[in-house]
């Protein structure tokens, strides 16, 4: 390693930002054409929720489930190779889709596929961090990567729509795939090291030793850890309920054309770029991660819920904005609380844990539960107020995580 690259840690969360955008270009183009494959397909309003959840809920089931399984493997044989290894992987995938995406079986297929190549990544981007920064930077340090999320989610539209109206869907997701692994994968392999080097561990934690078997699983038994589980679980529905639904509510229930989605969308998750970036910088200052999750999720549900009564799109766009703004409260703290309530030596399995099964539930979840409400009403209003009741339940947990969490320091 060089010795500019010795000296300047702060490139490796941009470089796992670069990654992560890839990764939700990849998970989520699926879900910004969905209208498009419907069309194609021919579906029905209700063979869209019938169907459209089979198809996200088949990437969550395998993504949070692998999550569990191999994250611990994964940190053993090393955050690095295993990033790269889940580069190749669900890049793989989705240029997979071109040849194969020709029926629903095979889609289902490549979707379980997607889940398990993605799955050890955001694990190993924590466990990387954990390892480069101390904890009063890793608000920020996290924040970096995690706003590859909303980037991509913002962008993605503007990608994705005009390929997909100019080449078709299943051509337009082969050249992204193929884009990704050629931009991300040279990054990692020259920028991003498991551990810091000797000049960087004046400022970061030293690397840790070899966790003995009972260290292995004792963070298991942690209740503070169960309860920001379940807290995840709800986040994860109602995260994955506006990502994986919000293009086709916007298109069959605000009535804005398939071709006019790209602006509406990059205005919505913008404001959640704005957010996860803003409110790491508080919580980093101020130490009240879990408040300001609690306050953010409860407001976050209040914007949902309104949406139902205005009938202007722009309207609506300006609530649905408002609201990834206020959840991104809980984003931009997320792993930074996790690494809190972690030991340093079990980042990267207890990050697998919990990521792997709020995802298992909650992102099943947020593809099932709306859908199946729009598949049993033909109403995706109905659908996406079943958010809110998520976002409430979030910051009820919150509020408590953080009483008890005052408890423990007194």
């Amino acid at each position: 390693m060089s010795h500019q690259r010795k000296r300047n840690r702060w490139v490796i969360p941009w470089v796992l930002a670069v990654t992560v955008f890839v990764h939700y270009i990849d998970r989520n183009n699926l879900a910004i054409a969905l209208p498009q494959i419907a069309y194609d397909f021919g579906w029905s309003e209700r063979e869209i929720g019938a169907k459209g959840q089979l198809l996200m809920g088949a990437f969550y089931l395998t993504f949070g489930l692998m999550q569990v399984l191999l994250s611990p493997l994964a940190e053993r044989w090393g955050p690095k190779r295993s990033l790269m290894a889940a580069i190749v992987g669900f890049s793989l995938c989705t240029i997979l889709v071109y040849p194969l995406g020709g029926s629903l079986i095979a889609l289902v297929g490549l979707r379980l596929l997607l889940g398990a190549a993605e799955s050890v990544h955001m694990p190993m981007n924590s466990a990387i961090v954990s390892r480069w920064f101390a904890p009063h930077e890793r608000g920020r340090a996290n924040a970096i990567y995690g706003a590859g999320i909303l980037v991509a989610l913002a962008v993605a539209p503007l990608l994705i729509v005009p390929l997909v109206e100019r080449f078709g869907w299943r051509l337009a997701f082969a050249l992204l795939g193929l884009a990704g692994l050629i931009v991300s994968l040279p990054l990692v392999a020259w920028f991003v090291d498991d551990s810091p080097s000797v000049a960087a561990k004046v400022q970061s934690p030293p690397t840790v030793a070899q966790p003995s078997a009972r260290m292995q699983t004792g963070f298991v038994r942690d209740r503070r850890l169960w309860l920001y589980i379940a807290a995840g679980v709800l986040n994860a529905f109602c995260v994955f309920g506006v990502l994986n639904w919000l293009p086709t509510y916007l298109t069959h229930t605000k009535g804005i054309a398939f071709s006019a989605l790209s602006l509406p969308l990059f205005v919505v998750f913008l404001a959640g770029i704005v957010g996860i970036l803003g409110w790491a910088i508080v919580g980093d200052w101020s130490g009240r991660r879990v408040e300001l999750a609690s306050m953010g999720l409860f407001l976050a549900g209040m914007c949902v819920l309104g949406t139902a009564f205005v009938a202007s799109p722009t309207a609506v766009i300006g609530l649905f904005a408002l609201a990834v703004f206020l959840q991104s409260t809980y984003n931009a703290q997320e792993f930074a609380t996790l690494q809190q309530i972690l030991p340093a030596e079990r980042v990267g399995a207890g990050t697998g844990l919990y990521n792997g099964l709020t995802v298992l539930i909650g992102g099943v979840g947020g593809s099932f539960i709306p859908g199946t409400l729009v598949s049993l009403t033909g109403d995706f209003q109905i659908g996406m107020l079943s958010l809110v009741a998520g976002a409430w339940c979030v910051a009820l947990l919150m509020a408590g995580l953080s009483r008890w969490l005052e408890k423990k320091v007194d």
